[in-house]
């Protein structure tokens, strides 16, 4: 299974150790990507990031697993140089680091919102800054989101809110970039059904988003799967090229813009 686009191609992938980063990480190795690069946070990731870089290899691609706490530019800039070092200059880069928190605007903390901030605002301005620099001319960069960027709903200013600022980065990256045929966006999923969604959510909330979408009623578990995801990533990285700038949610019908 090669995709003409993607064959021989590096790539880059912060968060790429499970979940949606490292089913992201894997699919692209099984299209003809010939190295992947993936970052884990911290030990705790450590054994789903080495599965993941042999499962990449089993596909035929090279695989490097990285460590890194990519919430200061100097630690991204010590990924960036180490995956170049390891697997050379990357064509894709893909940020999916993120960090969920559902409180009462009132009653979040200091320390939380400077936590929110930095691991889903600061990470991403930095790594769009690194993969300015790095990425090869002619190359693809994008960055996870959240479908909430198109709700209008209570208890995620936090998280909504430090996401938001990454539309505007990706904008602006888009018009720097261009001049070398680079394309950015942001992909939104809807609430996805991975180990990250159910400790923020009750149940109550929970059995509104399994049926929230429009398209619920289709899924396995009413909520976005990450395999469904996984293709509308690989189309920007590849032959979606020429979408740049955008923000585009993926979540079967659970908001819109």
């Amino acid at each position: 299974m090669t995709d003409h686009a993607i064959k021989g191609k590096t790539v880059f992938i912060a968060g790429g150790a499970k979940n949606l980063g490292g089913l992201i990480a894997r699919d692209l190795a099984q299209h003809g990507a010939k190295a992947v690069a993936i970052h884990y946070n911290s030990a705790a990731t450590r054994a789903d990031a080495e599965a993941t870089a042999a499962a990449i290899e089993v596909a035929g691609a090279r695989a490097v697993a990285i460590q890194a706490d990519l919430t200061t530019a100097a630690a991204m800039a010590r990924f960036f140089a180490e995956a170049v070092a390891a697997v050379g200059k990357p064509d894709i880069a893909i940020n999916t680091v993120g960090k969920v928190l559902k409180k009462p605007l009132m009653e979040v903390s200091e320390a939380e919102y400077d936590e929110m901030t930095a691991v889903n605002a600061k990470t991403a301005f930095f790594f769009l800054q690194e993969a300015g620099r790095h990425v090869n001319d002619g190359g693809k960069v994008c960055t996870l989101v959240t479908s909430l960027l198109g709700a209008f709903t209570p208890f995620y200013a936090a998280y909504a809110g430090t996401k938001a600022p990454v539309e505007h980065f990706t904008r602006a990256a888009a018009k720097e970039f261009g001049a070398r045929g680079i394309s950015v966006t942001a992909v939104g999923p809807g609430p996805m059904d991975t180990p990250f969604f159910y400790p923020a959510e009750g149940a109550d909330a929970v059995a509104y988003h399994r049926t929230a979408a429009a398209l619920s009623p289709f899924s396995k578990t009413g909520l976005t799967d990450v395999a469904d995801v996984v293709p509308f990533i690989r189309h920007l990285v590849s032959d979606g090229w020429w979408i740049t700038g955008q923000t585009i949610l993926i979540n079967g019908g659970y908001t819109t813009k």
